[in-house]
């Protein structure tokens, strides 16, 4: 495919891992399906796919199944801990001031995630970076996402 189409619909893990810089973050999910909805459930947190994504996992007859879940840095976004949206939370290990960016390296559980965000975007007091421990809540709109078997690492979609 042509560079776009490989970046926006990488056929499987082995691609998404090496495409894009700052590399794609990686989640353990579940697919669930629930009253014929899909979500992507990350520990407690289950986000509701798109209409598309529906659409084509019930094409393929996906079942429910263990999956990696994919999400690029840049289409992450802070939210607030106690948010009624489906979040993550984490503790920040590395902030990286970009000039108009911040590459936010966290831990969530056991993964290392990085989220690329914009400084203008930030809260006023947050522009100036954020601190070494410091717990924060991100969320990402799951039609971003990137499904991708556990068992044959093969893109879902």
């Amino acid at each position: 495919g042509t560079p776009q189409e490989v970046f926006n619909h990488p056929v499987n893990l082995f691609v998404a891992g090496f495409i894009g810089s700052p590399q794609m973050n990686f989640f353990d999910a579940e697919l669930v399906k629930n009253g014929g909805k899909y979500t992507a459930r990350i520990g407690d947190a289950d986000f509701a796919l798109s209409a598309a994504q529906q659409d084509a996992l019930d094409a393929a007859h996906t079942e429910e199944q263990n999956i990696v879940l994919g999400i690029r840095p840049e289409h992450i976004s802070l939210c607030r801990a106690d948010s009624d949206e489906p979040h993550i939370n984490a503790e920040v290990d590395v902030c990286e001031m970009m000039g108009s960016s911040m590459h936010l390296h966290v831990t969530a559980g056991d993964k290392d995630v990085v989220l690329v965000l914009q400084t203008v975007d930030l809260p006023v007091e947050k522009r100036a970076g954020f601190d070494y421990g410091e717990q924060i809540s991100f969320t990402f709109d799951p039609e971003l996402a990137h499904l991708f078997s556990s068992e044959t690492e093969n893109n879902l979609i």
